[in-house]
């Protein structure tokens, strides 16, 4: 292997932030605090020398915190200049402030993109940080005694927008998709009945995938949730564990009342050394790949994520090993679904030793907004410097499976590889892997999806139609409303609709996937009533 030049990124820190309603030394900290906290540590863990370091910091990377993701002011206030306000509170002023857009793939697309500018010689040193202080949005929402959380740092930002155009469009707004439990349902749901499975099998698979989940959750001081679940524990639906969206009990969605910050330093390994940094702080970025996937309508299966299977086998070909070889796994797991999704790809087993979190995962760890997976990549490095070697995979995924981040990390040194899988393949050695027709990979060897593998999509539906995949929300009452993909019988066009009373009914006594019924548009809204 080729040494690594001197502009070779590397991660030199990580840190870690948290401030917990029940902590006895709650200290209120907003979701800029957070950020900051976690960034400070980042420049600690790096070891050097704190000065030289915090001077050689060109780029300030924020991920969008939930504040500045929607339309709505935040209940206490927040940054208006995100970035800025926590350079602030760190000590540093970089000449760039960039604020990234919203998706849970965001901080291993920014991890990804800064070290390939690093390598280029567009920066020295760059740090990634973000912060979420949910938990205390939501207790002190509607109270009198509520901190103000403004802050009105200024200085030059690059904010690259909310980005929500690509996620969300008024079909699935109208059609309540903008429930992320909603959402991944019709995924989990169509992958169930493609299995075969019943709603109790299903819910006990779940059960089976996030029981290893809550026993790294255990031993996590950061953890929202430190208590290990049985399988039957995690399926079982209780008053205290009662039904979300079928087929989701409480217990196995995401956690986002939290309040957590993470931080990533990368340097160029010429930086690094200049700020003292010690050897053996530093690791490598060997593979990474950032997948886009058709919108969910148009894909050709609803089972399936491609986006998850196309980045990691796309980041194994460029680290040039197999999955065999990777020894610490996160994938991102706000729901099942892109946790089976890549299972499925590459053919690994729930109960694998190796187990799939290294934080405990968004249901048991907490789902920090768009941040989470900046946890993963800092327990993964951590994790890969205490064991002196072997490889860390981390996938973040964005949207309803839309947006695919993964990167492969290692302390062996590695020259940057900047997109191109057959560069990498020419440095470490062959590694298999798996295509798929309708996902568009980044780099050089970027594929554009197929337009003969997109459905149609009807916005506003009418005539006999067949179900594909459906979700039920359980209130305090039990079912109260459904939701629907379905395809008309016509012309195969893909639509959502909203299941009619007796379907959301009829739902708890039967399997409603490859059901006929008859939609209607209602206003904007699309109505699927049984057949008469």
């Amino acid at each position: 292997m080729n040494p690594a030049p001197g502009t070779t990124p590397v991660i030199v820190g990580v840190g870690q932030a948290s401030d917990p309603l029940d902590s006895a030394d709650y200290r209120f900290w907003s979701s800029a605090d957070l950020a900051a906290a976690a960034g400070r540590a980042a420049i600690e863990d790096a070891a050097g020398s704190p000065g030289r370091v915090s001077t050689a910091i060109d780029v300030l990377a924020g991920i969008r915190p939930f504040e500045l993701s929607g339309p709505v002011e935040p209940p206490l206030g927040g940054a208006s200049n995100y970035p800025r306000a926590v350079c602030g509170r760190i000590g540093i002023d970089p000449p760039r402030a960039v604020l990234e857009m919203v998706g849970g793939q965001s901080p291993q697309h920014l991890v990804t993109e800064f070290s390939g500018r690093i390598a280029r010689g567009d920066c020295d040193a760059v740090l990634i940080t973000g912060g979420e202080a949910l938990s205390t949005e939501a207790h002190f929402a509607d109270r009198n005694d509520r901190p103000d959380f403004a802050d009105h740092t200024d200085g030059p930002l690059e904010d690259r927008g909310a980005g929500w155009d690509y996620y969300l469009d008024d079909n699935l707004l109208t059609h309540e998709l903008f429930s992320a439990p909603a959402a991944y349902a019709l995924v989990d749901t169509a992958r169930r009945a493609a299995l075969g499975m019943d709603p109790a099998a299903y819910r006990r698979a779940i059960g089976e995938l996030f029981a290893p989940f809550t026993e790294v959750a255990a031993g996590n001081p950061l953890a929202a949730v430190r208590r290990a679940f049985t399988a039957e524990k995690l399926a079982t639906v209780t008053p205290d564990n009662r039904m979300v969206w079928s087929p989701y009990p409480r217990r196995t969605i995401a956690r986002e009342k939290v309040n957590l910050g993470a931080a990533v330093l990368l340097m160029s390994q010429d930086a690094a050394q200049a700020a003292g940094v010690p050897r053996e702080r530093w690791v490598y970025l060997h593979g990474h790949a950032d997948v886009t996937d058709l919108p969910l309508l148009e894909r050709p299966r609803l089972d399936r994520g491609t986006s998850a299977v196309d980045a990691v086998s796309t980041a194994l070909d460029m680290a040039g090993i197999g999955v065999d070889d990777v020894t610490t796994f996160d994938l991102y797991s706000c729901f099942a679904a892109p946790v089976f999704a890549v299972l499925d790809g590459l053919g690994l087993r729930v109960d694998d030793p190796r187990r799939f979190t290294v934080t405990g995962g968004l249901p048991f760890f907490g789902g920090p907004g768009n941040g989470y997976s900046t946890h993963a990549i800092a327990e993964t490095v951590s994790a890969l410097r205490a064991a002196g070697g072997g490889y860390g995979l981390v996938g973040a995924n964005g949207g309803i499976l839309d947006k695919y981040s993964v990167g492969i990390y290692s302390p062996d040194p590695r020259p940057w590889c900047g997109g191109d899988p057959a560069r990498a393949r020419a440095l470490t050695g062959p590694a298999a892997r798996v295509s798929s027709p309708t996902a568009q990979v980044s780099g050089p060897a970027a594929r554009v999806p197929d337009p003969a593998s997109r459905r149609p999509v009807a916005r506003h539906a009418e005539g006999s139609a067949r179900i594909e995949s459906y979700t039920v929300h359980h209130g305090s009452g039990g079912p109260d409303r459904g939701i629907m993909i379905g395809s008309l019988h016509a012309d195969g066009s893909r639509f959502l609709a909203f299941l009619s009373e007796e379907l959301t009914e009829l739902s708890v006594r039967e399997e409603l996937v490859g059901r006929d019924v008859v939609v209607r548009a209602n206003g904007p809204r699309n109505v699927a009533r049984p057949v008469v």
